[in-house]
């Protein structure tokens, strides 16, 4: 990966009525997955969570947020999980999620396996291990300097590098993850993440990807509690 190019500005993908169209749409997936599975979490349903250190040592190319253009040190808390929950002898979508704590509460980053091309980054694709293939966040956020996709790419089992690039622009490596090989059993079973809720302190939710993922993490939450 080469240094990333300047952030462009406007990341508009789908208009508010297509996009809560769509939304609308993944939220009855995710209610229907919920009725057939009766389990707390209709996707990603089984993870492992594990502790890590995320050393964070800036963006090359600045994105206008602190925690993506400043060193620092991070403990952090990251579920693996597969999304349809397939047996690990079948490809699956892999997950990341990672839970980092502020000063004022917690905020969440949630990656899917995808490539890291031009075009790929935006595609999800399946594996039978976890570490096979890199993870990004599929939709962008809003920065200080236009839109931004963040990404994760194995460097073991235990070790992520992480990313950030203009929707079409080349990745810069921000971090380095670093994580425990202890699972945290009592974590799993509590903790639920939620990007559209826990918003990274710097980058927003552009309304079309609220509109698109809101009503899906609303049953999943409803699930849950039923």
């Amino acid at each position: 990966m080469g240094p990333a190019a300047p952030v462009h500005h406007g990341a508009r993908a789908f208009g508010p009525r297509a996009a809560s169209l769509a939304g609308a749409a993944l939220a009855a997936v995710t209610a229907g997955v919920a009725g057939l599975r009766r389990t707390r979490k209709p996707l990603h349903p089984r993870g492992v969570v594990t502790h890590g250190v995320l050393r964070r040592e800036g963006a090359s190319t600045k994105t206008g947020v602190p925690w993506l253009d400043e060193p620092g040190v991070d403990d952090v808390l990251v579920r693996r999980s597969r999304a349809v929950g397939l047996p690990s002898s079948v490809p699956d979508i892999h997950g990341l999620a990672m839970r980092m704590p502020t000063a004022t509460g917690s905020f969440d980053l949630l990656f899917a396996s995808t490539g890291l091309g031009r075009l790929t980054r935006f595609l999800l694709t399946s594996s039978r291990s976890p570490w096979a293939r890199p993870l990004t966040t599929l939709l962008p956020y809003r920065s200080p300097r236009g839109p931004v996709l963040l990404a994760a790419e194995h460097s073991s089992e235990t070790q992520l590098e992480l990313w950030v690039a203009s929707p079409w622009g080349p990745w810069s490596r921000f971090a380095r993850l670093k994580l425990s090989p202890e699972i945290d059993m009592r974590a799993e079973a509590a903790v639920n993440f939620d990007p559209i809720a826990n918003t990274t302190p710097g980058l927003e939710n552009y309304d079309w990807v609220r509109r698109l993922r809101q009503p899906a993490y609303r049953t999943a939450r409803r699930s849950r509690r039923t």
